[in-house]
């Protein structure tokens, strides 16, 4: 194994299992039903898949259909070679057989070199050091959203979570507080058009209409008031990346606003209640918080373990064989994040939560040159969290039934209620944000 954990975990610490790869009706299996994710098992479906059937394709409908790579190192291939696979098509599965308005727009769906030349500005704004200056505003927001739970009363964990990363993201993004719970719903709305918390009455195109034609709309105006007033924030920044001698355009400018809070809205809120979901009520959660030294390691673990963005897709630019199957050129390819981050033969003991786990070369954040321009803010932010949170409680509880978000783009919980015990020397501390 070339991915095993530092230390062999006691028995107990084991999680979960797939199920056996003879046992799963890879025929039966549907990836693009968001059904699946809420409510089945995809992790024993792409373990299957892994082992009997690793570039598999599916047919859609008549016209459409697409082939899935579940294993690590042709996960890393299908993300990492633009010369084999481009992105400028379409990135993910709702747009399956669509031609995507923001290709050669979006940083996400545009090939190098351009994209290297419109990722280079952000990339260097969102250096680890850099995003070092917003640490105070994400601790005092992560104090904030926990503090309900200080009351030792039921708390919906996962729904604090979802607004985790606007504390961030809208900050650097210079987007007033007034905004933020408009702007969580609208990028639930995007990323989860199928799940009935966030549908509108027309059904999943409807939903996703709104959602677009909202946040671009709102991105329209605020990026008009930034040409009126400059800061130092990132949509400023935006409209002064220059590519190839020129100016971003309008509709750029409002593709990577778009991306960048469907990024942070995306990774950041499903890790820790994947992690917690995971861990509460096992020797795991205890080993994690006890030792302040493992907050890193188990902030990757946690990362590679919830694998919030499901999957991304690309298509072939040439034919191709992979693993003796015959890709052509025009074919989608999905590339399965969460499935390439359990694959044994990179993770030793893949479906044991191990917050020791080194080295950890899981793809929550993607790989090769589309890996998430934003993954230091994540990090700060998660790590933020896990500290606050075995710093300050020491009883933490699962009470209700956990649900799961109806998705196939995301991985994600939506609902999880929690009981947390406040540590006594800490109680002071959330004193002045407790609710009246």
């Amino acid at each position: 194994m070339t991915g095993a954990s530092s230390t062999e975990l006691p028995e107990e610490v084991k999680l979960d299992y797939a199920v056996s790869p003879d046992d799963v009706d890879l025929d039966a299996t549907d990836l693009t039903d968001s059904n699946l994710y809420a409510f089945g098992d995809p992790h024993s479906v792409w373990n299957a898949m892994r082992h009997r059937d690793p570039v598999r394709w599916q047919q859609v409908d008549d016209d459409r259909g697409f082939w899935s790579v579940t294993k690590f190192a042709d996960v890393d291939l299908v993300l990492r070679d633009h010369t084999l696979f481009t992105s400028e098509r379409g990135t993910m599965l709702f747009l399956l057989g669509k031609q995507d308005p923001a290709g050669g727009r979006q940083m996400a769906a545009t090939d190098p070199p351009r994209h290297t030349r419109m990722r280079e500005p952000l990339r260097r704004a969102l250096t680890a050091r850099n995003v070092e200056q917003y640490r105070p505003a994400v601790a005092a927001a992560v104090r904030r959203l926990l503090a309900p739970a200080a009351s030792g009363e039921p708390f919906d964990f996962a729904r604090v979570m979802m607004a985790l990363p606007m504390a961030t993201a809208s900050t650097m993004m210079g987007l007033p507080r007034e905004d933020w719970d408009r702007l969580t719903r609208l990028t639930a709305m995007a990323v989860a058009p199928g799940d009935p918390d966030f549908a509108e009455p027309g059904g999943e195109n409807a939903t996703l209409q709104r959602a677009h034609r909202e946040l671009f709309g709102y991105f329209h105006d605020v990026v008009r008031q930034r040409r009126r007033n400059p800061g130092n924030d990132l949509i400023s920044l935006l409209m002064d990346t220059e590519i190839d001698g020129k100016t971003l355009d309008s509709g750029a400018v409002l593709s990577n606003c778009y991306g960048l809070i469907l990024g942070a809205n995306v990774t950041t809120p499903f890790v820790p209640t994947g992690a917690m979901s995971a861990v509460v009520g096992t020797p795991a959660l205890e080993l994690w918080r006890s030792d302040p030294g493992l907050i890193t390691s188990g902030v990757d673990e946690a990362l590679r373990w919830s694998s919030p963005a499901n999957h991304f897709m690309r298509y072939a630019v040439r034919d191709l064989e992979l693993r003796g199957k015959k890709i052509r050129a025009g074919d989608a390819v999905v590339a399965w994040l969460g499935s390439a981050n359990r694959d044994e033969e990179v993770f030793d003991a893949p479906f044991t939560f191990d917050v020791r786990r080194k080295p950890n070369r899981h793809m929550a954040f993607g790989s090769g040159a589309h890996y998430c321009v934003g993954h230091a803010v994540a990090r700060m932010s998660l790590k933020i969290l896990f500290t606050e949170l075995f710093e300050s409680f020491d009883h933490f509880e699962i009470v209700g039934e956990v649900e799961h978000l109806r998705s196939n783009f995301v991985a994600g919980i939506k609902s999880m209620p929690m009981v947390m015990k406040v540590r006594s020397e800490v109680v002071d501390r959330y004193a002045d944000l407790m609710p009246c």
